[in-house]
């Protein structure tokens, strides 16, 4: 907790300029800012730079998450009923 007491003659001013120095000093204006509005995790990730590795299957490309192949059960690149403008 950040304290502050009034000096000899010192105007209420100068003690707030003070105070608000020590508010920096601490971070705790920083955190105030970026607690003030609702952060997604990803945005949080971004803007420290980490990333969780990705799974085994991800990373050698061969996921389930195909690429429109056309292999069985899947409807390739032609597929139908999907929404928006064609390709």
């Amino acid at each position: 907790m950040i304290k502050v007491k009034l000096r000899g003659n010192e105007t209420t001013e100068q003690m707030l300029k003070r105070f608000k120095k020590l508010c920096e000093k601490e971070g705790l204006t920083k955190d105030l800012k970026r607690l003030a509005h609702y952060e997604k995790p990803s945005e949080k990730r971004r803007r420290r730079g980490t990333r969780k590795p990705l799974p085994v299957g991800a990373r050698t490309g061969q996921g389930s998450a195909g690429g429109g192949t056309g292999g069985p059960g899947g409807r390739g690149r032609s597929g139908g009923g999907g929404r928006g403008a064609m390709d």
